[in-house]
């Protein structure tokens, strides 16, 4: 359940009115691995699993369902088992030290970080990007959020294919944990080539946002919000096609302009 619905006063020329109103939900979930806590993030309950499997992805703990022995959801927590040839110490050995925008330590030690978690250069080039497809995103993304248009308090991420065909779409009170539940879906089909797939972000794109696609090899980020000039920094360094303010009559093309079709 993403939502429930109460009842609130809305004020509205000059007078109040009862009403229901939906509201997201947002409680703690704990991610558990080997039996022992690593993680609490607050997130809107659904996806359980994928938010967990997307997030030990990112942060290098697992590489691919090969290292996941088994995973079980309960109330408010998610128990991963690894493999017996995943040593989780050294795994988790690899997490990073830069978590927020706030934690104080410059760009050139944030990108040093990312490049000791073996995160390769991705291909410089691949399959054109319609620039027709990346003004359209937005409303494509929009059709798909089914909780946002109950509640307006869900950020939501997707996935599409090169040609438009939406992959997956999740949606949570924490922009992170959206990606993150579309990284474990992902992941969890390993048919799936996400060198040539379009992540849309329904905010603005921090370093962590960007990490994670870098993590997941996504080659082309765009979101209807700002970038960061971190995220910028890591697309740069990457190889990776980063739109800003996506709108469907026009975006701004921040990194990688060589993937996108000319007008």
């Amino acid at each position: 359940m993403q939502s429930i619905n109460i009842f609130i006063e809305r004020a509205d020329n000059g007078s109040l009115e009862r009403i229901d109103d939906d509201v997201a939900i947002e409680e703690p979930l704990e991610i558990r691995v080997n039996g022992a806590p690593i993680a609490i993030t607050m997130r809107t309950p659904d996806h359980d699993e994928e938010l967990a499997l997307g997030w030990l992805f990112c942060e290098g703990i697992i590489r691919s369902m090969d290292d996941v022995a088994s995973a079980e959801v309960s109330s408010n927590r998610v128990d991963i088992l690894l493999a017996p040839h995943r040593d989780f110490k050294a795994a988790s050995a690899m997490q990073r030290h830069v978590t927020n925008s706030s934690c104080g330590l410059c760009s050139k030690s944030s990108l040093d970080a990312l490049a000791l978690r073996d995160c390769a250069l991705l291909p410089a080039y691949g399959p054109p990007v319609d620039p027709a497809l990346v003004q359209d995103l937005p409303r494509r993304l929009r059709l798909g959020q089914s909780a946002f248009n109950r509640t307006g308090g869900l950020h939501a991420a997707g996935l599409f294919s090169n040609d438009g065909e939406l992959l997956y779409l999740r949606e949570d009170v924490g922009r992170h944990n959206a990606l993150d539940k579309v990284i474990g879906a992902s992941l969890s089909n390993s048919e799936q080539n996400e060198e040539e797939s379009i992540l849309m972000l329904s905010g603005r794109v921090s370093y962590e946002l960007m990490q994670k696609a870098l993590m997941a090899s996504i080659p082309v980020v765009a979101a209807v919000g700002a970038p960061s000039s971190l995220a910028i920094a890591i697309a740069e360094r990457f190889n990776m096609t980063l739109f800003g303010f996506v709108r469907s009559d026009g975006f701004n093309i921040y990194t990688g302009a060589h993937r996108i079709e000319r007008f």
